[in-house]
């Protein structure tokens, strides 16, 4: 099994590039999908509620964007919560699939949780700030937490050095397909 990790700034194409590579041949791994799901647990709720002081279960996403708007240290109280468990899946999921020649893990925040030795090949999506933030606004989200999160990020630049393959997603799609085919055709 080749485990390819793919990360990458916040709206930088991540998931697009993930989907490609996977292209319902090989099994993908996705953390925000597993961060989404896990929002919507009980158990997850019922934590959030007494470590936030949250007073509903209803709409927890939106709520913790306001709350971790104004205090920047409970981003990192929430990612104490939530980083075991996405890890716990990840392993069942390699587990679910150890069969399979490529198995593809998206993982935003790879690098900064000092994930790189999990994985045999390592992609960073790059693209411009300004592409960025216009992709996340257009998704419906705000500036503030745009700024907030990717201020949690290590830059493109110190993240390079930890990457095997580095894809510039500042183009079209196109050419964004044929610079994964070029990566593939190495992997």
């Amino acid at each position: 099994m080749i485990k390819i990790g793919i990360t990458g700034s916040l709206a930088s194409g991540k998931s697009t590039v993930a989907k490609i590579l996977a292209s319902k041949k090989y099994p993908l791994f996705d953390a925000d999908k597993a961060v989404k799901k896990i929002y919507r647990t009980n158990i997850f709720k019922t934590k959030i509620l007494k470590k936030f002081k949250l007073k509903s279960k209803n709409n927890i996403k939106n709520n913790i964007k306001k709350i971790i708007s104004k205090n920047e240290k409970l981003l990192k109280d929430l990612e104490k919560i939530i980083h075991p468990i996405v890890r716990k899946q990840i392993r069942n999921f390699i587990k679910n699939n150890k069969k399979k020649k490529f198995v593809i893990f998206e993982i935003p925040l790879l690098i900064e949780s000092k994930l790189m030795k999990d994985y045999d090949k390592i992609i960073l999506v790059n693209s411009r700030r300004d592409l960025r933030l216009k992709r996340y606004l257009k998704r419906g989200n705000n500036k503030k937490i745009f700024n907030l999160l990717n201020k949690r990020q290590l830059s493109p630049v110190k993240k390079i050095k930890f990457c095997d393959y580095v894809i510039n997603n500042n183009g079209s799609l196109k050419l964004l397909k044929k610079n994964i085919k070029n990566i593939m055709i190495k992997i």
